[in-house]
């Protein structure tokens, strides 16, 4: 089985009522799958993902990908202390063999889950775009 990641998603984005609070948890959650998050004053952002101010805030289901079981239980712990709440602690789930994930609600009630597909080997660390000026 091949599954390919990393080519569907242009961006995100999240509008939020309390950027502070967002910002605190996904700066934790990310920081453990080793994505830094921008700060741009007005907003902030991390790859794809874009998190502004406005109405109405969002509500999505986010999966961020980790490198290993350890990260899964990292980020999970990581977002409980950054405010988060638990939605589903770190274990095995029915999705496929070898999935392995936990859930939070971040600040604003987006359920935001961190997950390991099992042992596999990627083509690529990252896309890189190039533009032509």
């Amino acid at each position: 089985m091949q599954m390919h990641r990393g080519r569907m998603i242009d961006h995100i984005q999240l509008r939020t009522q309390d950027l502070a609070a967002m910002k605190r948890f996904y700066t934790a959650v990310l920081e453990v799958i080793g994505v830094p998050v921008v700060d741009g004053g007005a907003y902030f952002y991390a790859d794809e993902m874009w998190v502004d101010v406005g109405e109405p805030a969002t509500h999505i289901h986010l999966a961020f990908q980790a490198r290993d079981r350890e990260a899964v239980q990292r980020f999970h712990e990581a977002g409980l202390a950054a405010g988060g709440r638990d939605n589903g602690g770190p274990g095995e789930r029915e999705y496929h063999p070898g999935y392995y994930a936990a859930f939070l609600l971040d600040p604003d009630g987006n359920n935001i889950e961190a997950v390991y597909h099992g042992p596999h080997e990627r083509s690529a660390d990252s896309v890189v775009l190039t533009w032509e000026e």
